[in-house]
């Protein structure tokens, strides 16, 4: 098995561009990923649900990861989203990505009980990614029972990683890395409102959307033990996070408005069927990015 890239810090989860016409951009896909590197992140999740994945064709999803893939030239780890809504979709988009050559390979199984869950995760394992990040998504709930994280992590060599997307994520971090003795990689993503928290807790990365260099700049600086500099400026950014994480069409909505008026995105278009987005979003979405601007450039400013 390859050497694990490092994936400590910021991990960008991509939006996916598209044109006037509905087509994928991939021009502005890969101009994102260029900013976002310039910015420090260190890979890239793609697809996922922030980038509309229900609503590309296979085909789109190979383009998108190949674009990227070619982008980063290994430089930092590209993760290839292969969850779909069957189990035989989950480990033909697992093979995909595997064949593309993505470093490793996010997989979001529904839970419905120990057995049913361990025979998906040793079938997608047995395609031997380079490794495994499993998604624990649950909005209404805790999600995976920390002994079978544990179970599986000892039994299965690919899992390497997981994405905690649970209510709460806090203690469910502090769970997991006690329980793999730390040595699970442990990510949070949509929790990012507590993103401080979960820094102190000792997780590994971070996969928000977008604001590329407020976000490295948040995590260098907590981890260079600057808490209180890196509170500070992740405050600031609170009613940012308060307005685009009402839901997850609203966040598709904000990141785009705001990856098109920061000129990367050619076009702040979306897929239908989708959440809409009204004049008073759109009044406060724009009240909101200018904020971002404000401290995106002083960040650029001060380096």
């Amino acid at each position: 098995m390859k050497e694990l890239l490092d994936l400590h810090g910021i991990i960008t989860v991509l939006n996916t561009p598209f044109t006037q016409n509905g087509a994928v951009d991939l021009d502005s896909l890969c101009k994102n990923v260029c900013t976002a590197m310039s910015a420090g992140v260190n890979g890239f999740l793609v697809p996922a649900m922030a980038s509309e994945v229900d609503k590309l064709t296979e085909d789109e999803r190979k383009q998108i990861v190949e674009s990227v893939l070619n982008e980063t030239k290994d430089q930092v780890a590209v993760i290839g989203g292969a969850s779909a809504s069957t189990d035989e979709l989950r480990v033909r988009n697992t093979q995909i990505m595997i064949d593309l050559g993505c470093q490793g390979v996010l997989v979001n199984i529904p839970y419905e009980n120990e057995y049913q869950y361990e025979l998906q995760v040793h079938r997608i394992a047995d395609l031997k990614p380079n490794f495994l990040m499993l998604q624990d998504w649950d909005f209404q709930g805790y999600g995976l029972p920390v002994s079978l994280i544990q179970k599986l992590f000892y039994e299965v060599e690919p899992f390497r990683c997981l994405k905690i997307e649970v209510v709460p994520a806090g203690f469910k971090y502090s769970q997991v890395l006690e329980a793999t003795k730390g040595k699970l990689h442990v990510s949070g993503g949509w929790a990012v409102m507590q993103m401080i928290e979960a820094l102190d807790r000792g997780i590994h990365a971070f996969m928000p959307t977008g604001m590329h260099e407020i976000y490295t700049r948040i995590y260098s600086l907590h981890k260079s033990g600057k808490r209180e500099a890196a509170q500070k400026l992740f405050y600031r950014l609170l009613p940012v996070l308060a307005f685009s994480n009402q839901h997850l069409d609203i966040s598709i909505h904000f990141f785009k408005r705001l990856l098109f008026q920061q000129g990367i995105y050619s076009t702040p278009m979306v897929r239908e069927p989708i959440m809409p987005f009204d004049g008073y979003h759109h009044k406060i979405a724009d009240e909101l990015i200018l904020k971002v601007k404000e401290l995106t450039d002083s960040i650029l400013s001060s380096r």
